[in-house]
């Protein structure tokens, strides 16, 4: 493909940190959102509501699958939205706020407490607030991506994306404990709001003659899996991200049972965890510039599988320790957050997509983020069940598998990830 001379001019410019800002403000709400509907809502309706775990299991896998399924047919959209005009694509992004705030608000106050009618309801909530969060998310990465740059660059246009949405998930972690979820509520709405209003005088990629307004019959579904740095890149992904998702779908039952630590102590792991990625992304960008995004990358998943494999060692009582756990961890978050969208930005631009097929990419990339979520929630919690684990046992037996579950499983899943990070990607790079 032909490059635009325009937008070799718009991105040989240095990404500031008042454009990254302005990008990357809408991370914050995204992120905020993720936290209760990933990590909150299953404990939440578990013990709030009493649903079944293979009830609740099986609500978030149909609605999760579900979410998967739509990504790729969302970013083919975005595509059409960008061939048009960015006007187009600021518009759809505010009917997607709107939506994901409106569907929030339902799904976590339900006006009906009877079983069939509350996972009828929440069904319909989860449909409706996943369906805005894809298109939302999906209209802002490829925005990202159509910046382009050096590894630097990208890496920088991506970090203060997941910086920002760091800063947003340690706030989503604290006020629903501290505020309450009224306050939650609206506070999404506020952050929602805001971020739009800073996207919309953020940097804008240079659309120019590689994004003519047949770009959306150029740039079919399946165009990404005809480019093998995506296939490889995309495998790398799922397998590290199902490891990251087991625990993020188990936290609170491992905090809750396996340690048994008050109440008042969660946010306090949450916010470690959080905040300790947030703050390791600059550590990870000075990495980047010495040993490259995949090798970054390698470094992050073996620092999680060290962590993991001593918070397998915990106990009751061990508060201590395992805000060391979450603090740690939070560092291996930081490198999964930032380094593999900016993989994907330097494959689109090597595959010679960049600017015509940005939604077809995200849209799938988002489809393997959502299915390891759905294997997750759909997966590991009715296994969980069938072993013998229940919410509030105090099973030596259970407890254990609880262990085995939260902290040796992403291992062995971490390092396979890693594997394949070198055998596909490291052994193949100059």
């Amino acid at each position: 493909m032909t490059a635009d001379p325009t937008s070799t001019l718009a991105t040989a410019s240095v990404f500031t940190w008042r454009e990254g800002w302005r990008y990357g403000l809408m991370g914050f709400p995204l992120a905020f959102v993720a936290l209760p509907l990933f990590v909150v809502l299953p404990n939440h309706y578990a013990r709030a509501f009493g649903v079944p775990l293979a009830t609740l299991g099986a609500l978030l896998l149909g609605a999760r699958l579900f979410d998967a399924v739509i990504d790729p047919l969302l970013g083919r959209w975005s595509d059409r939205l960008f061939a048009r005009s960015l006007s187009a694509v600021l518009a759809w992004g505010a009917l997607a706020a709107l939506l994901l705030g409106l569907g929030f608000a339902a799904l976590f106050f339900p006006p009906v407490r009877d079983l069939p009618a509350l996972l009828i309801w929440a069904a319909l909530s989860l449909l409706l607030t996943y369906v805005a969060y894809s298109a939302l998310s999906i209209l802002h990465q490829s925005w990202g991506a159509m910046l382009g740059g050096d590894e630097r660059q990208r890496s920088r246009v991506v970090a203060w994306r997941e910086g920002l949405g760091l800063v947003g998930v340690i706030f989503a972690s604290i006020t629903p404990v501290a505020l309450g979820l009224p306050a939650t509520t609206a506070l999404f709405f506020i952050a929602l709001t805001t971020g739009w209003l800073a996207w919309r005088v953020a940097r804008q990629p240079s659309l120019g003659a590689a994004r003519p307004l047949d770009g959306f019959i150029q740039s079919p579904l399946w165009l990404p899996f005809s480019r093998p740095g995506f296939r490889a890149l995309l495998a790398v992904f799922m397998v590290n991200g199902i490891a990251s998702a087991v625990p993020a779908t188990l936290l609170l039952f491992f905090v809750q049972d396996r340690l048994q630590a008050p109440a008042s102590t969660e946010p306090l792991f949450l916010g470690s965890y959080f905040l300790s990625a947030a703050l390791s992304i600059p550590l990870w960008l000075r990495v980047v510039q010495s040993l490259g995004l995949a090798r970054a990358w390698g470094l992050g998943m073996l620092l999680s599988v060290a962590v993991f494999v001593f918070a397998a060692t915990l106990g009751v009582g061990d508060v201590a320790a395992f805000v060391a756990v979450c603090a740690l961890s939070g560092v291996g978050l930081g490198a999964d957050l930032a380094l593999p969208g900016a993989l994907l930005a330097g494959t689109i631009q090597a595959s010679g997509d960049r600017g015509r097929a940005e939604g077809a990419y995200f849209g799938w990339w988002n489809f393997a983020t959502k299915l390891n979520l759905a294997l997750a929630a759909g997966v590991a919690l009715p296994l969980l069940g069938a072993l013998g684990y229940v919410p509030g046992t105090r099973d030596a037996t259970a407890l254990n598998t609880l262990t085995q579950a939260y902290c040796l499983l992403p291992c062995a899943l971490k390092l396979i990830a890693a594997g394949l990070l070198y055998s596909l990607i490291l052994r193949k790079t100059p």
